[in-house]
């Protein structure tokens, strides 16, 4: 079996990060991907990535089979929330295993929510998304987007072998799309991939990241274009 590196590996966290400033933008604002409101914000922060992460979507999508497209459902996440997800996480595997270790609760963890120091949602480089077909339904994958480990008995892995041949095809087909786009994918979540961020670096030997974590300008945020972003200091 392939060896599955988490988001808490060392090695991860190890890989050094040149940001290349490339801005945060809308992936509203053309029309080119559908968007799914499951996790919109009131801020709309949901809806941004950096621009070449976006490129690289629609790139993907133009690769896909007559008749699907890409269902964006989240893209960037603003570190304060990446905290309190990783932590609400982290408290409910601490509930169930009262007796492991701080590193292996950290470990069970950034199975399911990235360690928010090297997040790449909070850089705004990881999108998650799906399939729909040509009438906008999203097709099987085995388990819904956002599905834990537990809730899915392990079936939200990638590689998973307990899920169905339909949608085991629906996997590989949005898999290869978005791998010929450049995209990684985080093999405990088969909806999450990402371009430019630490993890991203690490698989494909990248000498470094080119985004680390970002607080998004939310008055910039407002207008639907391109939006001015600070560096998480």
């Amino acid at each position: 079996m392939t060896e599955i590196i988490l988001m808490s590996d060392p090695r991860v966290a190890a890989v050094s990060v040149q940001d290349s400033d490339e801005p945060l933008v809308d992936v509203r604002r053309d029309g080119s991907l559908l968007v799914d409101e499951r996790k919109a914000d009131t801020t709309g922060s949901y809806a941004h990535l950096r621009a070449g992460v976006l490129d690289r979507l629609v790139k993907a999508q133009a690769l896909l089979p007559d008749g699907l497209r890409l269902l964006f459902v989240e893209g960037y996440r603003p570190p304060s929330l990446q905290r309190r997800y990783f932590d609400e996480y982290a408290a409910e595997q601490r509930a169930l295993h009262p007796d492991w270790p701080a590193d292996r609760i950290r470990a069970a963890a950034s199975r399911y929510v990235s360690p928010p120091e090297i997040a790449p949602h909070s850089a705004g480089a990881a999108v998650d998304l799906t399939l729909v077909d040509a009438d906008g339904r999203e097709l099987d994958f085995g388990t819904p987007v956002n599905a834990s480990p537990e809730e899915s008995a392990g079936a939200c892995y990638t590689g998973a072998g307990d899920i169905t041949a339909e949608a085991r095809a629906h996997r590989e087909a949005l898999g290869a799309a978005l791998t010929e786009a450049g995209l990684v994918n985080y093999p405990t979540e088969w909806w999450h991939w990402s371009y430019g961020d630490r993890y991203w670096a690490l698989m494909t030997g990248a000498p470094t990241a080119l985004y680390g974590p970002r607080d998004l300008d939310i008055r910039a945020a407002s207008g639907w274009s391109d939006n001015v972003v600070r560096k998480e200091k």
